[in-house]
């Protein structure tokens, strides 16, 4: 039998994992209201500013689909405690329109993050990112690191 706090976090894990498939892999940005608050803010340090609320999210997700039609987001590990869900996950697809400031590559993308949603009330209301930005420059030929060749 779980405890409630156990029940709790299992829900908050769904609610994200359920976030990550709809919005991000799908881009049913028509359901933000489903997961996300409407206070929500996203911190991500490849942005200038965070990413705040549905139309901020929605802007960001597009634009994502544009340059990488194919997106696939893949959880590996999640971790909940509390309000808060840490989500290991993959992210692969193909560089097909503008982005970064870059041209579209035609180059796949493969890389790695985490993130860390606080839930409250059932939806998402905050999110960190972490995750291998220079990577990604790197496999769109933005940029490479001496010696690495």
């Amino acid at each position: 039998m779980e405890s409630p706090a156990s029940s709790g976090t299992a829900t908050n894990k769904r609610l994200v994992s359920d976030y990550i498939q709809t919005i991000w892999n799908e881009g049913a940005v028509d359901r933000l209201d489903e997961f996300i608050d409407p206070e929500f803010v996203s911190y991500d340090p490849a942005d200038p500013e965070p990413i705040r609320g549905y139309d901020g999210l929605r802007q960001a997700i597009e634009q994502y689909h544009t340059a990488f039609p194919d997106l696939v987001n893949t959880i590996r590990d999640q971790i909940a405690e509390g309000d808060l869900v840490a989500t290991r996950w993959t992210s692969t697809g193909t560089h097909q329109g503008p982005s970064f400031g870059l041209a579209p590559t035609g180059n796949r993308r493969d890389v790695t993050g985490i993130q860390l949603n606080r839930v409250r009330d059932g939806l998402i209301v905050e999110e960190w990112h972490s995750w291998d930005t220079l990577g990604l420059l790197r496999q769109l030929g933005a940029t490479r690191i001496p010696g690495a060749e």
